[in-house]
């Protein structure tokens, strides 16, 4: 999900679509907040990690 959110920033960067840019910042920062939840040790989605 960082993944797709980093790419969508920069595909909408390059060609000026905000709405692209919006979606990147939205995935991004979702995919990160997922992805300390699981490093600490919370479980995210019934999972004890998340990747």
């Amino acid at each position: 999900m960082i993944v797709l959110g980093v790419i969508l920033l920069v595909i909408g960067f390059l060609t000026g679509i905000s709405i692209l840019w919006t979606i990147g910042i939205i995935l991004a920062v979702i995919g990160v907040v997922l992805w300390i939840l699981g490093s600490v040790g919370h479980s995210v989605a019934g999972r004890k990690h998340y990747w």
